[in-house]
């Protein structure tokens, strides 16, 4: 018998330390977006995306035309005006995650179009550049010696081809771009264990930024481009990252150096959907996540 999920979608305020509980279903909803506005949270649940009221935590369906197998891959464009998805669409080629690009829509009055970004698949959205020109992304791939593999790609948000930005073996995931557009953040196994790194946006001077005995997984930068936050299993979970597993969430200051501590947030059951996609407050003041 499936063990029952209570999800708890949160945000925590760096200034105070405090965490404030948005909204509680008894199913499982996952990797929340904040609005340009500010005003809410976008989740998927279902197969379906929805936004979640801060003021209040009431919950409305946006209409993403048939796109109704999305999975916890998705953000907005720096305009907040389109959601990009990562859909679980039927035939795509080996996995059917594909990404997608549909009109920011409340509702389901009026059938939203959704325009595909990648026809292969598996493909699964991550970052976004900040002129909204282009998306980055992971991608299986065969390389030339026809082993699959886990890599980095980019590819102009109205389609066309993709750039390889990877080539390490083993899996390397949580491709973002920094507010200035000078670095993809992204985690990686290529030293044996996953831990954090940036890179230029083509590839060039990667760099390691954790090395620890945890599993770190999907840095995320803030607005301001000041902090990191992001996911850490306390256990090793070699290349997966499962959910209901003990986690932290910690921060790292990027005005402070490389030496600088990494701050412990909270530590709860999470992991899978708690917090896989950019989050952060408009202001860099709060950032939002689930807890299970």
């Amino acid at each position: 018998m499936a063990q029952s999920v209570v999800s708890h979608l949160e945000t925590y305020d760096l200034a105070t330390g405090k965490r404030r509980t948005i909204r509680i279903d008894t199913a499982r909803f996952e990797a929340p977006n904040w609005t340009r506005d500010g005003k809410y949270l976008l989740i998927n649940q279902s197969g379906r995306m929805y936004q979640v009221t801060l003021a209040d935590g009431r919950k409305e369906q946006l209409d993403t035309g048939p796109l109704a197998q999305c999975n916890n891959d998705h953000g907005l464009t720096p305009d907040g005006r389109t959601l990009i998805i990562s859909n679980n669409t039927k035939g795509a080629t080996r996995s059917p995650s594909l990404i997608y690009t549909v009109p920011l829509a409340v509702g389901t009055g009026s059938v939203q179009t959704p325009q595909l970004v990648t026809p292969t698949g598996p493909s699964y959205w991550h970052g976004v550049s900040p002129d909204g020109k282009t998306l980055a992304f992971v991608g299986e791939r065969s390389g030339p010696d026809g082993k699959t593999d886990f890599d980095i790609y980019t590819i102009p948000i109205t389609g066309g081809p993709e750039t390889r930005v990877t080539t390490s073996p083993g899996l390397d995931d949580g491709p973002e771009y920094s507010p200035d557009g000078r670095y993809i953040y992204f985690n990686s196994m290529r030293t044996g264990r996953m831990q954090l790194w940036r890179m230029r946006p083509d590839g060039a001077q990667p760099e390691q930024l954790t090395s620890d005995a945890y599993a770190n997984w999907f840095p995320h930068v803030s607005p301001d481009g000041r902090w990191i936050v992001f996911i850490s299993y306390v256990q090793d979970q070699g290349s997966a990252h499962p959910a209901d597993k003990e986690v932290m969430l910690r921060l790292i200051d990027l005005n402070a150096g490389k030496n600088a501590p990494i701050r412990e947030l909270a530590r709860f059951r999470g992991g899978q959907g708690t917090i896989n996609v950019p989050s952060w407050s408009p202001d860099s003041k709060s950032f939002a996540f689930v807890s299970y």
